[in-house]
């Protein structure tokens, strides 16, 4: 102890105790009706540092970090993925990178399983590695002798994720094993294959990695990963917020939102809406965003805004990532970017065409793979204001398509180049960091990058979208520039998945009467697709 103050050292060691998952089905009508996989994601251990200093002379805090989570990931020799055929090694190193951005404690090491052909020494360091480890990550290792060794050297690894890998191998989740009956994703059947020792809370946090690996996306790749770290080792900052409070949500839900959410249950679309949430895991934006898209109506807006936005009955919390760090864009055509330049980059072709920009490709997914995405950026008749509504299509879960449309308002950073945009997004308020990263001289293309957060539904996300005006990739001569952008960014060329612009017909698009355009960029008339 300081003699005048406080000196507290907090004991990480006491997540480890806290392994054993504790899940418990929740309200049926709440956004994340079942807790999230971590206990009391460790506020027994956070509790330690609650004491406040009443003297007048400094305190000190003093917190020892949490130990290091180590992951090792074994990939087959030369194994290629389904992100555009990307070498399983690439994205698994790629992975190791942008788990960093969630917690510099996270450390990923990635092996190919040839390594077991060296020689001994490497051999005794991957041995090593593996005695240490508390998740190892198998993929696309289907060698009998890789499969012979792993089985003798990964007996006492809490953690083992198959994927893709030869049927010998064991998965473990919290130190029980699973098995299997098919190749592929060794998750797969879920319902079958848990042993009857296993628990319920194991089973959804299977079913959750199974449904993300399946996804196919680097986001997935590594969300699996972040969740079964905050199930079995210690809380993942983006997840640990998505836990029910109880009785007290049912409780604020009745106090302050009775009737909207009478009118929620006696609506088919809201109703609906709530109960495919009922089926997502919490964490899993994807699932969730893909619910409300599909569902969104007036009751479910109003549920939501009294519930989430105005209330926080489920007493939720999230910011903005602030990793990466994305440059913005600093000249244009010669010139110094400017706030009115940089608001033009966003304007684009309106005005030569119904549209500033169609989305080519991106990256996030649970937010840029709708299909047919337009974007319009105008400047509005209050001064200073400026306006951002993207108008998409949807395949609705029953397999419709619909168009749907927001609103954002946008507001210039202190560089340009960079905005802060706000959403009204079916009741739920969502903020956003935008970088322009590139963009041609020509506006054949543009690269634009965002990180956000929904507060009240606990939800923060990054993601970058490729545009142009026709919707059309960016030519073979463009290629070094734009691999160069997306590096910036921290996204590789095969993390972005090809949106679809097909069957385009009839968007609603249209800006208000009074609306305003470019100020110091003249658009260079080309003949482009108006569809």
């Amino acid at each position: 102890m300081m003699e005048n103050g406080i000196n507290v050292i907090v004991d990480w060691s006491l997540y480890k105790q806290k392994q054993k998952v504790a899940c418990s089905p929740n309200l049926l009508f709440t956004y994340h009706q079942k807790t999230a996989f971590n206990g009391d994601g460790g506020r027994g251990a956070l509790s330690l540092i609650s004491a406040v200093s009443e003297t007048k002379e400094s305190s000190s805090v003093t917190i020892i970090p949490p130990p290091p989570v180590r992951i090792v990931a074994l990939v087959g020799e030369e194994s290629t993925s389904p992100l555009k055929s990307a070498p399983w090694e690439e994205v698994m190193f790629h992975t190791a990178n942008r788990l960093k951005w969630v917690d510099e404690g996270f450390q990923m090491e990635v092996f190919s399983d040839n390594i077991i052909q060296s020689d001994q020494s490497k051999v005794d360091i991957l041995g090593k590695k593996l005695s240490q480890t508390d998740i190892l990550m198998i993929v696309a290792v289907t060698n009998q002798e890789t499969v012979s060794w792993v089985q003798e050297n990964s007996k006492n690894i809490p953690n083992i994720i198959c994927f893709e890998s030869s049927l010998a191998l064991t998965n473990k989740l919290g130190g029980l094993s699973l098995q299997t009956e098919e190749k592929g994703n060794l998750f797969s059947k879920v319902g079958s294959i848990l042993q009857a020792k296993n628990t319920n809370e194991s089973k959804e946090i299977a079913q959750t990695v199974s449904e993300a690996w399946d996804r196919r996306n680097s986001d997935d790749i590594r969300f699996c990963i972040l969740v079964i770290i905050n199930a079995y080792i210690r809380p993942v900052s983006i997840l640990q917020n998505l836990r029910s409070k109880g009785f007290s949500t049912l409780n604020c839900m009745v106090k302050n939102c009775g009737s909207q959410v009478l009118n929620c249950l006696l609506d088919p679309n809201c109703r609906n809406a709530l109960q495919c949430l009922n089926n997502c895991s919490p964490v899993d934006q994807v699932c969730n965003y893909r619910c409300i898209a599909s569902y969104e109506s007036p009751a479910l807006e109003a549920f939501s805004l009294c519930v989430l936005q105005k209330h926080n009955c489920l007493q939720l919390d999230a910011k903005i990532p602030e990793k990466p760090y994305v440059p913005p864009i600093k000249r244009f055509r010669g010139q110094d970017i400017s706030h009115d330049i940089a608001e033009d980059l966003f304007v684009g072709w309106l005005g030569s065409l119904d549209w500033s920009w169609r989305v080519v490709a991106g990256q996030n997914p649970a937010y840029d793979q709708f299909p047919c995405q337009y974007q319009l950026y105008y400047r509005g008749k209050a001064r200073g204001s400026f306006w951002y509504e993207p108008v998409f299509q949807v395949c609705t879960l029953e397999g419709q398509l619909v168009w749907r449309r927001r609103r954002y308002r946008v507001k210039r950073g202190k560089i340009p180049a960079t905005f802060y945009f706000s959403v009204l997004d079916n009741g739920v308020v969502s903020k956003e960091f935008w970088t322009i990263v590139d963009v041609a001289n020509d506006l054949s293309w543009g690269l634009f990058h965002y990180s956000g957060a929904a507060q009240v539904a606990g939800q923060s996300y990054t993601g970058a979208v490729l545009v142009s005006p026709n919707g059309e990739y960016p030519d073979e001569t463009q290629k070094e520039k734009l691999f160069s952008s997306l590096e910036k960014c921290g996204i590789k060329e095969w993390e972005l998945f090809m949106v679809d612009n097909c069957s385009c017909l009839d968007p609603p698009l249209g800006i208000p009467d009074g609306s305003s355009l470019h100020r110091k960029i003249e658009i260079e008339h080309k003949q482009q697709s108006s569809v």
